[in-house]
């Protein structure tokens, strides 16, 4: 899988890193099971420190989207993925209230952002296992 930070983003480098893991869960290019670099071997590989990877490692633990083993090393979740919950649903709420926002303020038309939604969705859904 390749990792795309923006160096420049006002996003932290660690947030970018999170969306980058769960969207390669998403689309299928990471697979249940599937092991992910160490944390020094990561940091090395794309030049950021090796803090900011274990803090994103950290937040994949803990949302469970990976597992750290002492003999295994990280991995991609083998059983099941977080499912939906209420916590979830609030954040996501949260985050697309600034967004849709944003786009009321700019004039964009509802049905317009619906369908940016869709084909997000949609283009993960639409590649899983095609990694």
């Amino acid at each position: 899988m390749i990792i795309r930070l923006d160096l420049q983003s006002e996003l932290p480098i660690y947030t970018q890193l999170v969306h980058q893991i769960i969207e390669g869960i998403a689309d299928g290019r990471l697979a249940p099971g599937e092991p992910l670099p160490s944390v020094r071997s990561l940091a090395a590989d794309i030049g950021i420190n090796l803090h900011t990877v274990n803090k994103a490692y950290s937040i994949l633990k803990a949302e469970g989207f990976i597992q750290v083993h002492r003999q295994k090393g990280v991995v991609v979740q083998p059983g099941p993925m977080p499912g939906l919950t209420e916590e979830f649903r609030s954040r996501l709420k949260d985050q697309l209230r600034p967004l849709a926002a944003e786009a009321v303020s700019r004039g964009m038309e509802e049905e317009e952002f619906f369908r940016l939604v869709r084909e997000t969705f949609g283009a993960l859904t639409r590649n899983k296992g095609e990694g």
